[in-house]
């Protein structure tokens, strides 16, 4: 740190209790002046001679025969005032950092101008301060910090605009050129803990972080550090990702709790001014801050309460980047007094968000050069729904766990991603079995409309063979399920892509592929929507298997039509064994939606965690075969 020594006279100032100064000479003191509550007893003639306001408060008082002068409104009060008597007295006096500030005010209040006297206290300060103070980085943040309980004086003065720039300069310069110390304890370089392989023991320069300064600020009040972000980016020296990393940690360490996605009880008033600044001072460049801040901001705001307008231009934000973000990132609480666990309504407007940036991109590409920019875009944004619609997968298996959570929620949310192209829907399965698992009480309708999400021909081997023993999906799913995935393993045994399917077995299939609410004239809507038993999981794989093999012979002979032959074969049997059920269960008294309905209390495999083995040994709620 800086400073500078004032004077050469020893320190005669004396001490008496806590409110009287006075200074221990042979003469006696001939003027009291009063500095809010401290007496300091003094002479007229070393301080009249170095400031005129003393000169005009001492003619005005001996009008009044008063030996007593009050000084209620210096700035600094009775220290800044010490300092400048002090100097008055020729003594010993050190100016810091800390202390420079308040002289400065309190000189220019006592009027200590090099007119009084040459080589007066201003003037003395001033080459301090532009000598010393502003070169120095960690001095001039002391400096603007000690500002604060001194406006509208610093203000006036200059010295909360010098400081701004001398702040601003210095982390706005090339890394190549910062000599002097600063703080990083975030992220150590290799060098600087001894960790660095390529040390040989000599001291060699070290590489600048392009963040050096970003924990020094984080030490100034939210309206100082407001000011120094916005002086920094108008230099535009400094990346949008840079600023973006100085948010962030000024955000860790000034609200509790942060860095863990919640803030802690605390002022509020405080909080929410602060938070509502940071989310100001956001650079506008997409990506130059990391998608999890925003959402952990966002979740502060939130909860804080911050105003409608800056919450908007934050999810704006987030909808821009939403791909960054994993789904631990969009729990989100409720507010208190909300029923459910999680904010549902908030992460679908950010999905929506997402939804609307992109079809703005496409919108903003201009004709003439739709040939160069158009399949660029269009592939970033493909990838980009892909790890949405992962994220959002995820984020509704979560969610599930939540036994108050309505369909409708569940439904929209995932209705929104249902467009963006996905290779699987291992992740949309697992969500849909979490809710049935979680909320058996649902009634059929419900049942069928959450799992008309679903694709069955996007499922994986592994999710199929959990499908096809899952006694939470109706009937029509699993046999989906089944055929769907027979059609695969012939398509690849013939070394063909999966084919479209044949009437035969498309006539199986109810309402189509993805589980359509009409039902075939041949099936009622109550059968399809059944939950099936063992036995019934038992007699289609059994003509699965059948199928299999007719295709398998096929294949060998390289006879197709001997192929569809059999395919039309088997399905014929497979119509015959689902009607038979069906009249079967016509006849009986059996409850519509099963009497078997699932018992487990243990949680639903992941689709990619489920082995051939498991699935074997897997037992029925009805002492059931194994269904392999």
């Amino acid at each position: 740190m800086k400073f500078m020594k004032l004077g050469s006279k020893p320190d005669s100032f004396q001490t008496e209790g806590n409110n009287i100064r006075y200074v221990a000479t042979e003469l006696a003191t001939d003027i009291v002046f009063n500095v809010g509550d401290v007496k300091f007893y003094l002479h007229k003639f070393p301080l009249l001679s170095k400031s005129a306001r003393l000169q005009k408060l001492v003619a005005a008082t001996n009008d009044d025969n008063s030996d007593e002068m009050p000084i209620q409104d210096i700035p600094g009060g009775p220290a800044a005032f010490e300092i400048c008597a002090k100097f008055c007295y020729g003594m010993t006096v050190t100016l810091n950092a800390y202390n420079v500030v308040a002289a400065r005010c309190a000189a220019e209040y006592l009027e200590m101008y090099e007119t009084v006297e040459k080589g007066n206290l201003i003037y003395k300060i001033e080459v301090f301060l532009n000598t010393s103070i502003f070169r120095s980085w960690k001095d001039s943040i002391i400096v603007l910090q000690t500002t604060r309980s001194l406006l509208p004086w610093s203000e006036e003065l200059k010295v909360v605009s010098h400081c701004l720039d001398s702040i601003a300069t210095k982390a706005s310069i090339d890394t190549s050129k910062v000599e002097w110390s600063y703080t990083y304890n975030r992220k150590k370089l290799p060098s600087e803990n001894g960790n660095d392989p390529h040390w040989n023991g000599m001291r060699k320069p070290q590489s600048v972080p392009k963040d050096w300064w970003v924990e020094d600020l984080c030490e100034l009040h939210i309206d100082l550090y407001k000011r120094v972000i916005s002086t920094i980016k108008t230099k535009e020296r400094v990346s949008a990702d840079v600023i973006g990393e100085a948010l962030n940690a000024y955000a860790l360490q000034r609200l509790p709790g942060f860095g863990k996605g919640m803030i802690q009880n605390g002022d509020v008033t405080k909080y929410r001014s602060l938070v509502e600044t940071i989310m100001w001072l956001l650079p506008t460049e997409k990506g130059s801050v990391p998608c999890g801040f925003l959402l952990k901001l966002l979740r502060a705001a939130i909860m804080l309460e911050c105003g409608e307008t800056e919450r908007t231009e934050l999810m704006r934000k987030i909808g821009q980047q939403l791909e960054e973000a994993t789904a631990a990132d969009l729990l989100i609480r409720a507010p208190s007094g909300d029923t459910t666990v999680y904010d549902v309504d908030t992460v679908q407007s950010l999905v929506e968000e997402f939804l609307a940036c992109e079809q703005n991109a496409y919108s903003d590409l201009s004709l003439e050069n739709e040939f160069q920019k158009i399949r660029s875009p269009r592939m970033t944004s493909d990838a980009s729904k892909v790890k949405v619609a992962k994220v959002v997968d995820c984020y509704l298996a979560e969610i599930s766990k939540d036994p108050n959570l309505p369909l409708a929620k569940f439904v929209n949310l995932a209705e929104i991603v249902s467009i963006f192209p996905r290779q699987s829907h291992d992740g949309l399965y697992r969500a849909i079995d979490m809710y049935l698992k979680e909320h058996p009480g649902i009634s059929k309708s419900e049942r069928k409309r959450i799992c008309r999400l679903m694709d069955c021909r996007k499922l994986s081997v592994e999710a199929c063979m959990h499908a096809v023993q899952n006694e939470r999906l109706p009937l029509r799913v699993v046999v989906q399920v089944l055929f769907f995935e027979q059609i695969r393993a012939t398509a690849s045994a013939a070394g063909n892509s999966t084919p479209d399917l044949p009437g035969s077995i498309r006539s199986l299939l109810p309402g189509g592929s993805h589980g359509s609410s009409r039902s075939t004239t041949t099936n009622t809507e109550e059968d399809w929507d059944s939950i099936p038993t063992a036995d019934d999981i038992q007699a289609l794989k059994g003509e699965i298997a059948t199928l299999r093999l007719a295709g398998g012979n096929s294949d060998k002979n390289g006879n197709d039509g001997c192929k569809i032959d059999a395919e039309k074969v088997t399905a014929g049997k497979m119509k015959g064994i689902l009607m038979s059920k069906i009249f079967s269960k016509l006849r009986s008294s059996k409850d519509k939606y099963g009497e078997i309905s699932s018992s487990d209390t243990s949680e639903s495999p992941s689709p990619g965690s489920t082995t051939a083995e498991e699935t074997k040994s897997t037992p029925s709620r009805s002492r059931r075969h194994s269904v392999s």
